[in-house]
């Protein structure tokens, strides 16, 4: 437990002297406001742009709270996520590079501390980072579009972090078991795009998959209520990124060994 503490503060310590625990807050608060603020008020930027015929109006049609804060979700899904692929992967990666990683296992520091500790502290930078964009994000669908209920919006926040867990756990797999950053974020990418693929397709048979969080927690927030669905869906992505952090202990282990 003292090695998991030690490396936990070294992430955060590096994470504020690189101002990770600054720009990624910021860039989560743009990317979670822009498209709501954007979708108001592009009649007004249509209208000052020109480039209408004379006498022609544009109207919107009209967008509902639950909508406008999926837009969030929608641009979080997308551009967080890769931000946090690139993250994730330049910390193992990078240290095996530049040979900290050498000195820090001499210590000696176990594999599963040194690791879980990583994992812990992308988790948390992401977890704030999810949560100050989409409560600002709430703040400004609630005011531009209409009521949305705060409890069921702080829990959607909470049940869309853990993709970010997820996302952190697939990872740091590859991490573990690749030592080029181009080729393990590239296998990354792949495997998202292989499980929306796959979601796409038997949605309809596994609406608890792992690619259909957003389209469950959009449902919650408008019935009001969580399903059998989402509660799966949540345990299933939980269970299986601890299934996975132990996978990338496993594999570091063998990949350092050789």
């Amino acid at each position: 437990m003292r090695q998991i503490k030690t490396v936990f503060k070294k992430e955060l310590l590096m994470h504020t002297r690189n101002y990770s625990l600054i720009w990624i807050p910021i860039v989560f608060i743009v990317l979670s406001i822009m498209d709501p603020i954007t979708t108001y008020y592009l009649p007004i930027i249509l209208e000052k742009v020109g480039g209408m015929p004379e006498g022609a109006t544009f109207e919107m049609p009209d967008v509902l709270p639950v909508d406008a804060f999926m837009m969030s979700l929608s641009q979080l899904s997308m551009f967080g996520v890769l931000i946090a692929i690139l993250l994730t992967l330049s910390t193992v990666s990078g240290e095996r590079k530049s040979g900290v990683l050498e000195l820090i296992l001499v210590k000696p520091v176990k594999t599963i501390n040194y690791l879980g500790a990583k994992w812990l502290a992308k988790i948390f930078v992401f977890a704030i980072a999810t949560i100050i964009g989409l409560l600002i994000s709430w703040y400004y669908v609630d005011l531009l579009f209409g009521a949305l209920s705060l409890l069921y919006t702080i829990l959607a926040i909470c049940f869309f972090t853990i993709w970010f867990v997820f996302v952190i756990s697939v990872t740091m797999v590859f991490a573990s078991l690749l030592r080029s950053q181009v080729l393990s974020c590239g296998l990354t990418v792949i495997t998202f795009i292989i499980l929306s693929i796959i979601n796409s397709i038997f949605q309809h048979k596994m609406p608890w998959f792992y690619n259909n969080l957003s389209n469950l927690i959009q449902e919650m927030l408008y019935q009001e209520q969580i399903s059998t669905d989402l509660i799966i869906n949540l345990v299933l992505l939980v269970g299986t990124s601890i299934l996975l952090l132990a996978g990338s202990v496993y594999l570091f282990n063998r990949k350092e060994s050789l």
